[in-house]
């Protein structure tokens, strides 16, 4: 079972309906709000509730131990990039790193990583 702990949140304006993407990477558009990340690129972080309209708080979580939403195979130990909808995936060459999986998933299951972005594969 997927648990967090020793998170570091912040609070941001959602860009849209993200009511379907609790524990998905996020990343700050140039407007300001966030959005689901694309794939491979960085995420400020992980969408920790589920805000239904643009404008409306979201609590994003910026470091630590969280769960995140697995979009394709996830192997436990290894690294951990964005799908294109901003689900979790194994890390390929050229992939931003956003940390490491401490759970094997699979598409759609909810596993636990320590998020911590770093640079490419």
């Amino acid at each position: 079972m997927a648990t967090q702990e020793n998170m570091l949140c912040v609070s941001l304006e959602a860009g849209a309906d993200l009511s379907t993407k609790q524990f998905y990477f996020v990343s700050v558009a140039s407007d300001g709000q966030i959005d689901p990340t694309g794939a491979g690129v960085i995420a400020q972080g992980v969408l920790q509730d589920a805000p239904a309209a643009a404008g409306r708080a979201a609590l994003v979580a910026i470091a630590g131990k969280v769960k995140v939403m697995c979009g394709a195979a996830v192997t436990k130990g290894g690294p951990v990039a964005s799908t294109s909808s901003g689900t979790a995936t194994n890390a390929t060459t050229g992939n931003i790193i956003l940390g490491t999986a401490l759970e094997t998933g699979a598409s759609g299951r909810i596993i636990e990583m320590i998020f911590q972005p770093r640079g490419a594969a």
